[in-house]
């Protein structure tokens, strides 16, 4: 169960807008599931929800993770508490993520793989990204959400040298 702050918010949302790959949904899973993060995930899907492949790679995670499907953005936003901090993750704008001070409740949200953040939704966002220094297009979606969701963890719950 995802532990919440006393308003009943999760410490940490993260958002995969009309995700594809199930294998990378499942991984974000077991990734949620482990930082206490609450997954949201918002339709269309590029596979079945219930896909053996989905399944297979959130292992017995799956019953761990904290999950809210979403009909569509609109849907989403109406979710919104007040005040909620939206960070957009795309390959195209300059601002780190490292820049940003995450704080219980933030909201990462990450587009489908193959295209990333649609425009309309991009401008709706707080945009961030990670650095990219080898070169290349883009990270994987499973090993982005892990990078961006542990950083923003470690900000929100302190951890230090020591646990």
């Amino acid at each position: 169960m995802t532990p919440t702050d006393s308003s009943g918010h999760a410490p940490l949302n993260v958002v995969l807008f009309e995700p594809e790959q199930a294998g990378n949904v499942g991984n974000i899973a077991r990734t949620c599931a482990v930082l206490g993060a609450r997954l949201h995930l918002v339709r269309p899907f590029g596979f079945r929800l219930h896909d053996p492949q989905f399944r297979r790679a959130a292992l017995d995670y799956f019953d761990l993770v904290d999950l809210v499907e979403h009909a569509d953005w609109t849907a989403l936003a109406a979710t919104l508490p007040g005040g909620a901090r939206l960070f957009g993750f795309s390959a195209r704008t300059p601002r780190l993520f490292t820049a940003v001070r995450y704080t219980p409740g933030d909201w990462l949200v990450f587009g489908p793989e193959s295209r990333g953040l649609p425009d309309w939704l991009r401008e709706r966002l707080d945009l961030v990204t990670l650095p990219m220094p080898g070169g290349g297009r883009s990270l994987n979606l499973s090993v982005a959400v892990g990078v961006a969701a542990y950083e923003a963890s470690r900000q929100i719950l302190g951890w230090s040298d020591s646990l």
